[in-house]
């Protein structure tokens, strides 16, 4: 009956199988009980200790202390289970205690005195056998408890622990564990007591010479340690030196070390890993730190922080993943309008986000690791700055920015702009503004020449692209640079207008016999603006205010006359106001739009700008002319050459553009520069042949528009209707003939009054000022 037999086999085999796992059931429920048995008599034992020690009478501090210690020492000589974890056994109440203890300690003595309890601390080594505790984590859970203790200790002692041998050796070691493993359950702990960490070297930074490590020396160490086979013990950690050897090796390693070449920055090292954590508010702790060690002024420290740790590194690649992370298309205006971002503080809601405009999220981390960068710079010391700045610009800008700008498609030419406007917007740290200044700009000082425009091809391109075909981009990348004069950078002016103005030879090299007749500073054959019936002065109401606000200023010095080249300043305002021909102005049709208003805030852009430029060595007067070479060939430069091509063209571009380029001219004007001012602000400079000034290639606009005026019939009203839409008085009709020619008529008016402003506000300035 083999079936029969073979059922019954079947039978015992899983009878026998019922039995094992009976068996194993009831063997697991037995060891549980066991350990929930040992656990309720280790809390019990707790709980009962802490009634003795409050019922039983209080013993002296010291003696109170090392029965602490030594309770911690016992468990380990009297334990054989290392593994139950550190809060099954009463290690945290005693390291509690002893903490308790040493502040009791010293909020009882004088400040400054050490206690015998700090005394025994310190003389007993105990910090460095809890670090051994702490590295080999056992009971389980103990390196979180070391941490805790280390982070306590230095927070709440008042009195200097870290120069001590005893204290900033374990503090060094017990670094290196930190930031090893990411996301272990210790981060929490490693990042608070890295932090308190650089606190106390932020408070005395000199002590930050005790945590750069030598890296031979250590290496040495250890291989010494290994060939004599010794073995650190747990309870009595030994160096193996005299405490007057350790104090002298400390004192050597102080002073020569950190010039090594090869030391290493544990501190830094362990930040840069946790920066890598998957907890922001963890990352966030750690980059906090990173900014207390970049500041400290140490030289030594800021070499090894720069050569040999990651920093750099960790900065610009994070910077280049963000902006890679970025949508290739993006619309200039949600790069603009997204809210500022504050580095750690950006909190975001997906759904959101996404809802808003594709690539919200990644903008906006970007921006707030942008903010990080720029920030980290900012506070950082000199030599380090400079550094860092100089990662910034070759692994980034160079490396990533500089192919987006250089590109050919319009739509990335757009986004590539806007998000380096928005950058140019966000830097205020002087070393990394200037790193970026020299990668858009370059480095060169000497005049421009027309030969030599191409030379620096970002320059050139950016430059060209404010007159580009497309509108959008020509916008976007004046916009760019009206936000880039006015960063407070000497270099930008230097480069894009003032080397070409140097020399002054804008201005005609004629002996004075020889020069043509000249009359209120024009030849006798040009057109005389104030005498000319379109520009007749009582016929403006702009004029008659002007002429107001001219009666109220102080009467003009010596040095404010014709004398020294300076015409008098109602003649200029006056000759910018009447410059528009009457029947072509709109602005006094219409309430609010009068030539005071743009007083009021020309007072305002100019006093922030001579803050900007009151540190750079800006002479007060124009450079004499005896001194100029005014015999070489004058060349405008590329940028102003740009400028002046589409102030020509203002009656026939989009009302948007020729908003944006008035914009940089006028921004330009109020510069505190003397030949700046002299070049774009004075209409009765004797420009030398060939040459053109901001005056004069308005002079020719408004030749135009007299020519063109009399071709277009109602042209008043016209031009009435179209302001007041611009304003919003009126709404949106039927489109208007001439459309682009009225619009450009408007800004046109506008901006000669806002030039005649700002002309009188600084005249204003500079008689105030005088003597």
């Amino acid at each position: 009956m083999p079936g029969s037999l073979y059922e019954t086999s079947n039978l015992e085999r899983g009878g026998n199988n019922r039995k094992k796992k009976i068996e194993e059931f009831s063997r697991s429920s037995r060891e549980k009980l066991v350990q929930s048995k040992n656990k309720m008599f280790s809390k019990f034992t707790s709980i009962l200790q802490h009634a003795v020690e409050a019922l039983a009478p209080s013993l002296p501090l010291q003696e109170d202390f090392v029965y602490h210690w030594k309770a911690i020492t016992h468990y380990y000589i009297e334990t054989s289970d290392d593994k139950a974890p550190v809060t099954d056994t009463n290690i945290p109440s005693h390291l509690e205690q002893m903490l308790d203890i040493l502040t009791q300690e010293e909020a009882e003595r004088e400040s400054g005195e050490t206690g015998p309890c700090m005394e025994y601390l310190l003389h007993h080594k105990i910090l460095e056998t809890l670090y051994t505790l702490g590295k080999a984590d056992c009971p389980p859970g103990m390196k979180q408890q070391v941490l805790t203790f280390y982070t306590k200790l230095l927070a709440h002692i008042r009195q200097p622990l870290l120069p001590h041998i005893n204290v900033h050796r374990p503090v060094q070691k017990l670094i290196r564990l930190c930031g090893e493993v990411l996301a272990a359950p210790t981060e929490n702990e490693e990042i608070q007591f890295l932090c308190i960490v650089c606190a106390k070297l932020k408070q005395d930074p000199y002590l930050v010479n005790f945590f750069l490590e030598n890296k031979s020396k250590r290496l040495e160490n250890q291989s010494l340690a290994g060939t004599d086979g010794g073995k650190e013990s747990a309870l009595a950690p030994d160096t193996g030196q005299s405490p007057a050897d350790e104090h002298a090796e400390e004192a050597q390693a102080a002073a020569a070390g950190p010039a090594s070449s090869t030391n290493n920055y544990n501190l830094v090292t362990s930040l840069l890993n946790l920066t890598k954590s998957p907890d922001g508010r963890i990352v966030v702790k750690a980059c906090e730190g990173l900014m207390l060690l970049v500041s400290l002024p140490e030289p030594a420290a800021a070499k090894c922080l720069t050569e040999n740790t990651e920093l750099c590194h960790l900065l610009t690649d994070r910077l280049v993943s963000f902006y890679k992370a970025l949508p290739q298309s993006m619309d200039p205006l949600d790069i603009e309008t997204v809210e500022s971002v504050n580095w750690g503080l950006d909190v975001y809601n997906l759904k959101e986000d996404a809802a808003i405009f594709t690539g919200k999220r990644a903008l906006i981390s970007f921006l707030s690791w942008l903010d990080y960068c720029d920030q980290l710079i900012k506070e950082a010391q000199k030599s380090a700055a400079v550094v860092m700045a100089k990662a910034v610009k070759e692994r980034f800008f160079m490396a990533v920015m500089e192919p987006r700008l250089m590109q050919t498609s319009e739509v990335g030419i757009l986004t590539s702009t806007a998000l380096l406007n928005r950058i140019i917007r966000q830097v205020t740290s002087d070393a990394l503004l200037q790193e970026m200044v020299y990668f858009l700009l370059g480095e060169a000082t000497e005049p421009e020449t027309p030969a030599k425009t191409a030379q620096n091809q970002l320059r050139h391109r950016l430059i060209e692209h404010c007159d580009h075909l497309s509108d959008e981009i020509s916008i976007m990348t004046l916009r760019l640079f009206e936000h880039l004069i006015q960063k407070p950078n000497q270099h930008i002016l230097h480069s894009l207008v003032l080397r070409s103005l140097e020399e002054r030879n804008y201005l005609e090299n004629k002996p004075q016999e020889e020069r043509e007749p000249v009359e209120n500073g024009q030849p006798h054959d040009a057109v005389d603006l104030e005498e000319d019936p379109l520009f007749a002065d009582d016929l403006s109401p702009d004029s008659r205010l002007a002429s107001e606000w001219i009666s109220s200023s102080p009467p003009q010095s010596p040095e404010h006359s014709k004398a020294d080249g300076k015409t008098e300043v109602h003649k200029i305002v006056n000759s910018f106001l009447c410059l528009v021909p009457d029947e072509a102005k709109s602005s006094y049709h219409v309430e609010g739009t009068g030539y005071d208003t743009y007083l009021r805030d020309a007072h305002r852009q100019f006093r922030d700008y001579c803050g900007i430029c009151q540190r750079w060595d800006w002479r007060g007067h124009p450079k004499p002319l005896e001194k100029c070479n005014l015999d070489s060939p004058f060349f405008e430069g590329h940028f102003l050459k740009v400028l002046f091509d589409r102030m020509g063209r203002i009656l026939d571009q989009p009302y948007d553009v020729n908003l944006q380029v008035t914009a940089v001219l006028s921004k330009l004007s109020l510069l505190p520069h003397p030949h700046l001012h002299e070049y774009l602000l004075d209409p009765y400079i004797n420009l030398a042949p060939g040459c053109r000034s901001l005056f004069s290639v308005i002079v020719r606009v408004v030749g135009d528009l007299m020519l063109r005026i009399q071709r277009i019939p109602d042209f008043t009203p016209k031009l009435l209707l179209v302001r007041k839409r611009l304003l919003g008085l009126e709404p949106e009709g039927i489109t208007v003939d001439h459309g682009t020619l009225l619009e450009g008529v408007i800004v046109l008016e506008e901006f000669c009054k806002e030039l005649a402003a700002i002309a009188f506000v600084k005249f204003h300035a500079a008689a105030s000022s005088s003597p």
